[in-house]
């Protein structure tokens, strides 16, 4: 009976349009500031605490008690006015080629160089330049849960955020951290889906939950040949806590990036404390076949064309391959404690996290941070992060901002910190 009244009630909103009340909301976040790192010059960054955005929201009503709702967000990047945001700092990652000694001779070293400038951005942000990166859903709620479709933010990664004490953002975001032994170009996390059905629940009592499924060519780069989520919540006015977990599969049918989250925060008088425990194993990156074209679509047609002999060429093919599939690998646990305190008209923020790297490489990393956030207006705060970062062995891991991701040291094992002052509006 329930099956029928809900398909009945679809077939209506599609019908009679036109009857039901609606509405349709524009919004954003306009963030940026400048940002100085060690080692490098001072540069304006666009969204470092928290991505900048256009998005347009709707909701039809349509009678007892459904819904219908579709949510388009558009990434914008400040400073360039684009919507794919570069690395904050030029360097390049330089442990996917590690173990590539063949390719470290005089004559192979522009080789090398030409390899480590092709697999960086390879996975950049948006590299899709997607329109609405950010979100695009449409889905409809009723008495007994919301059903969504489109490209989401997965369950798993939402636990994650709750309980990131920088909120995903600036230097001090948690995130900043947890990307692998190959920092940046070795996903940590799948953020959003494309491509996928869910189903969200929240109950008057507190307790949520959500179930999300990806078909082909969902995950966050559209690289899975399958993508299943869940979390449960609990939210109230003091708790915010929760447990997801996220797991794809690659194109081939082989298990791909698997990540469990629990974290969360609960709130004491001027007090926010947040805490949070996140693993990530990944033998099947769903990256490797673009390390691959990397390769083979650059590298190998040049060194043919240089005169390199086929017996050659094929020695160096399987070199690259063995090597780019161990490094593309994850193996890795994180952890973080922080706090908000709430100060005259702003926020005091501070935070410690560290990533326990469990490959042979075992680049462990250590994040701390402090911050101030003090609001102008209720849509208006000016903030400032000073964040440092403490790497071990092959890390690399420099900070970022919400929007545009850190990249790399310019030394493998180099400590790096920052500091960050911007100006944030919601509109």
């Amino acid at each position: 009976m329930k099956t029928k009244l809900i398909a009945g009630v679809i077939a209506t909103c599609f019908a009679a349009p036109v009857l039901a009340q609606s509405s349709v909301t524009i919004y954003g976040i306009a963030d940026a500031g400048f940002m100085k790192t060690k080692g490098e010059s001072a540069k304006l960054v666009s969204g470092i605490a928290d991505g900048s955005r256009i998005g347009l929201k709707g909701t039809e009503d349509i009678g007892g008690g459904y819904k219908a709702i579709f949510n388009l967000e558009a990434r914008v990047e400040l400073d360039t006015g684009t919507q794919s945001p570069g690395l904050v700092n030029p360097n390049q990652g330089l442990y996917l080629t590690k173990g590539m000694d063949a390719f470290k001779t005089p004559a192979l070293a522009p080789t090398l160089a030409t390899l480590r400038a092709g697999l960086q951005p390879a996975i950049a942000v948006n590299a899709e330049k997607a329109l609405f990166d950010r979100t695009a859903m449409v889905g409809l709620v009723t008495p007994f849960g919301a059903i969504l479709v489109g490209r989401m933010y997965t369950p798993g990664y939402e636990v994650f955020a709750a309980a990131d004490a920088f909120e995903t953002g600036t230097g001090g975001t948690w995130g900043g951290i947890t990307g692998g032994t190959a920092g940046f170009t070795a996903l940590g996390a799948d953020i959003r889906s494309q491509k996928s059905i869910q189903y969200r629940i929240a109950t008057p009592s507190g307790f949520g939950g959500s179930l999300m499924y990806g078909a082909k060519n969902s995950g966050y780069l559209g690289r899975y040949n399958k993508f299943m989520g869940g979390a449960i919540t609990y939210k109230t006015s003091i708790f915010d806590i929760g447990v997801g977990h996220n797991q794809g599969e690659d194109l081939q049918g082989r298990k791909s990036l698997t990540t469990t989250t629990v974290g969360g925060s609960v709130k004491v008088g001027d007090f926010k404390f947040f805490a949070g425990y996140h693993d990530q194993v990944n033998r099947n990156s769903a990256l490797l076949a673009d390390y691959l074209a990397v390769f083979n679509g650059q590298v190998a047609p040049g060194l043919r064309a240089a005169g390199v002999p086929a017996a050659n060429v094929a020695a160096l093919t399987s070199i690259y391959t063995t090597n780019i599939t161990r490094n593309s690998q994850v193996d890795a646990s994180s952890y973080q404690f922080g706090l908000h305190y709430r100060l005259g008209q702003g926020r005091l923020m501070a935070s410690a996290a560290r990533q326990n790297d469990r490959t042979v490489s075992n680049s462990d990393a250590t994040l701390v941070a402090v911050g101030y956030d003090y609001n102008l207006s209720a849509r208006t705060d000016i903030y400032s992060v000073l964040s440092h970062i403490k790497n071990q062995n092959d890390g690399q891991y420099t900070p970022g901002g919400a929007g545009s991701p850190g990249g790399f040291t310019k030394v493998a094992g180099e400590d790096s910190h920052a500091i960050q002052i911007g100006v944030r509006h919601r509109f």
